[in-house]
């Protein structure tokens, strides 16, 4: 990846160019301009790692990746992270591609808040993760290129990102909270929703229905 031209970086196929659109016509501003980021954030953390991957299918990904934050594709009970990732898998196999490259696009999305897992995982999964902490939680932010990160920010802005993200994830899943349980989304439904506590995990263990054997 060069300083001179992000443009040229972002995949120029079919496939790419309709993820594209769909993420334009679909999403707000704030999180199309995060999704292109969060590609060429992972695009150039994949070529500093020298990883081979599919720079097409980490661009669905990364197109596909916040989709289940919008009524469109949001459903009444899956994770958000589960919405996106099953309309990219439906995107994939409608335009003819295999199944197992489908999941992997699948899996990036499904697992792209959750830390400590993506890393052993294919290229395409594990850089979706850090292309989207990086942009969110400033995640390598020292180690990313500094004058192509202020291109790539010039190009598709981080206009009150910080404040407005919070905002787009709560209207994600305010619908459905409990889908929050056990992941770190369970913090802005704490922070938004008056009174909500997210259950706790070992008051779920202490008032499981099955009971301790006796002796």
């Amino acid at each position: 990846m060069t300083t001179t031209s992000i443009t040229n970086v972002i995949p120029d196929t079919k496939l790419a160019r309709e993820a594209h659109d769909i993420l334009r016509e679909f999403s707000t501003d704030l999180l199309y301009n995060h999704s292109n980021r969060v590609y060429l954030f992972a695009s150039e953390q994949g070529r500093q790692q020298q990883l081979r991957f599919d720079a097409e299918l980490l661009y669905v990904s990364a197109a596909f990746h916040d989709m289940g934050l919008l009524s469109e594709y949001s459903s009444e009970a899956e994770r958000f992270e589960v919405d996106g990732a099953n309309a990219a898998r439906q995107f994939l196999t409608a335009h003819g591609i295999a199944a197992e490259t489908a999941q992997t696009a699948w899996e990036a999305i499904a697992l792209h808040t959750t830390p400590g897992i993506t890393q052993y995982m294919k290229p395409e999964v594990a850089l979706l993760f850090t292309g989207v902490g990086l942009d969110v939680l400033g995640e390598g932010f020292d180690a990313f290129p500094e004058a192509l990160r202020e291109q790539i920010v010039a190009e598709y802005p981080r206009e009150n990102f910080k404040e407005g993200i919070v905002t787009a994830f709560f209207g994600g899943f305010a619908h459905k909270p409990a889908s929050t349980w056990g992941t770190v989304k369970a913090d802005v439904c704490e922070r938004y929703i008056p009174g909500y506590k997210s259950p706790n995990f070992c008051d779920l263990i202490a008032n499981s229905p099955f009971p301790n054997s006796t002796s």
